[in-house]
Order: structure tokens, then sequence, then C-alpha cells
């Protein structure tokens, strides 16, 4: 039996894990494991193959790269407090733990919508402007848009553990995820929380929202280009390649825009259903981006499969 009771000056705060199957959190913990270990592995792969493959130095590769080290960071900040419930049945942890944790999570999180908004810009560069497109996206802007993005999150976000630092916490403190997350937090704090809620509202809008807007504007402009240009394969090869990119941003989006509705506009939701949403938010993200750009991309196909075949040629030998 978990004790919830926060009686100490300092604030804890309890992790429900998924509430219900408590006897089961080992088992439940098998396939969480195996699914870390494919987005740990995967994003890394990512990585090792763009940093080595001399024909996969490109701007929408190093983006790619930067999609697969947002990842991985976001991995790691949910792995240690989702596998200490499953493992060793440990709910509790501290204030600076957890506004660490949330910090890390809310900034890794904008960093990837960032990139998102960036590799969108590479698609319309391509297919709209493609004899500009070594002039425009040079490695010099490609760092500059990753700056930016790492930039604006931390900026923005800097702020949320010092609101939450300012609240008491005088109830049971129980969170509805596995992870800190600021409007689960938010809720707890007693006092009058309207600038703090109203602040990373703005963070909201300033960051997934405009993020959002660009996207569907410039894939908007892409489908009139190619359009444009009359039903050709080779245009339509080209609209083709945005497949993969598209395929991230509704992994991406679609769970953030469905936790976020969950938290403002719902009453008495169940609390299995904040579990799923909020593990989908978080790890089916870094788990599903390579699986579709090594499904969908064929330069990293082609990759892959150098790879695995020079592996095997050295355990030939």
């Amino acid at each position: 039996m978990l004790d919830f009771n926060n009686t100490s000056n300092w604030p804890t705060f309890f992790f429900i894990g998924i509430p219900g199957l408590e006897a089961a959190h080992m088992w439940i913990s098998i396939p969480f494991c195996f699914l870390y270990l494919v987005a740990l592995v995967g994003n890394v792969l990512l990585l090792v193959i763009v940093r080595t493959e001399q024909n996969l130095h490109e701007p929408q590769f190093y983006l790619l790269a930067m999609l697969a080290l947002t990842d991985l960071g976001l991995s790691l900040s949910t792995m240690p407090s989702v596998l200490a419930i499953f493992w060793f049945d440990v709910h509790h942890i501290d204030l600076d733990a957890c506004l660490t944790q949330m910090f890390f999570i809310h900034t890794l999180s904008s960093v990837e919508s960032g990139v998102l908004v960036a590799m969108a810009f590479d698609r319309l560069v391509a297919i709209c402007a493609p004899l500009n497109y070594t002039r425009i996206l040079t490695h010099y802007t490609v760092a500059c848009l990753s700056g930016a993005t790492l930039i604006r999150g931390a900026t923005l976000l800097a702020p949320l553990p010092f609101f939450l630092r300012t609240f008491s916490f005088c109830g049971a403190n129980i969170l509805s995820h596995s992870y800190c997350y600021y409007p689960d937090m938010l809720k707890l704090a007693c006092g009058d929380v309207t600038f703090s809620s109203v602040y990373g509202l703005v963070c909201v809008l300033c960051t997934f929202a405009v993020d959002v807007i660009f996207i569907l504007v410039s894939y908007m402009k892409i489908l009139g280009t190619v359009m444009k240009l009359g039903i050709q394969d080779r245009n339509w090869k080209s609209l083709q390649t945005c497949a993969c990119h598209l395929c991230t941003v509704l992994v991406f989006y679609l769970p953030l825009i469905s936790l976020a509705v969950l938290h403002r506009y719902t009453q008495e939701t169940s609390p299995i259903l904040y579990t799923t949403m909020s593990n989908a938010y978080l790890l089916m993200t870094p788990l599903l981006n390579p699986v579709v750009y090594s499904l969908k991309s064929r330069q990293i196909q082609a990759a892959l499969r150098k790879r695995f075949w020079a592996q095997r040629v050295v355990a030939g030998e």
C-alpha cells in the first residue's frame, strides 16, 4: 500500500503507475523495456549512420540527426521514473528532481517541434526552389536553425520550474503520469495559479501552435507547387519525399494535442486514459521516428543495407 500523505515541509510527489494493474507492473515492464531499448538503439543507429555515411551529409539528414538526438533526450528523461515504478515500486520523487525532469521534457518537446519546422522548411525549399537549395540550406543555416530551436525552448520554458517553486503543495501530490508534467504539477499547487497557467498557455501558443501553422502553410505551398507543375511522375516523387516528415509530424503532434485537451477540457477522465496518452506522447515518438525513416527513406535504407553487408563480410572473414 502506497502512502500518499505528504507531511514533510519539503514537497514529495507520487507517481501512480497504471491504476488497477499494480500487481502486474513487473510483467508490464517487459514491453516497456523492449520499447525503450528499440527507441534508444534506433535513434543511436540513425546518428551513427548520418555521421559515418558521406552521402548523408546533407541538410535534411543533419536535421534528422538533430531529431534523433532530441528523441534520445526525451527517452532518457522519462525512462528512469517509468522503470523505477515498474521494477522497484518506487513511486516518489522530490521537488528538485521533478522540476528538473519537467524542464527537460518540455524543453526537448519544444526543440523537437522546432526541428520539425526546420525539416518542413527544408522540404519547402527543395521542392519550391530546387535551384536555390544549396545556396539557402547551407551547413551554417542548418546550425542556425538548430540553435534557434534550442534557445527558444530553453528561454521560454526556463521560468516554469521557478513558478512552481513559489507555490506550496499541501495535498497528497499524486501525479497523473509516470513523469513530471507542468499542467499536472500546477493542478496540485495551493494558491492562485492564474499567471502560471496563462504563461504555460502562452508557451504552447508560441511554440507548438506557431509551429503547426508554419508546417501546414509549408505543405500547402508544396502541394500547390506540385499541382502547378502538372501531374508527372517526377513531381509526385518529389512530393513523396515529404512522406517521412508528415508521418513524423502526425506521430508527434497527435498525442501531444490529445494530452493537452485531456488536461484542459475534460473532467474526471479515467486515470488509465491519462497514462496511455502520456506514454504514447513521450515513448511512441522516439520509437516510431527511426522506424518511419528506415522504412520510407531510400537513402537510409541503402545506408543500412551497406552497413549490414559490411558487418556480414567482417564476420565472414
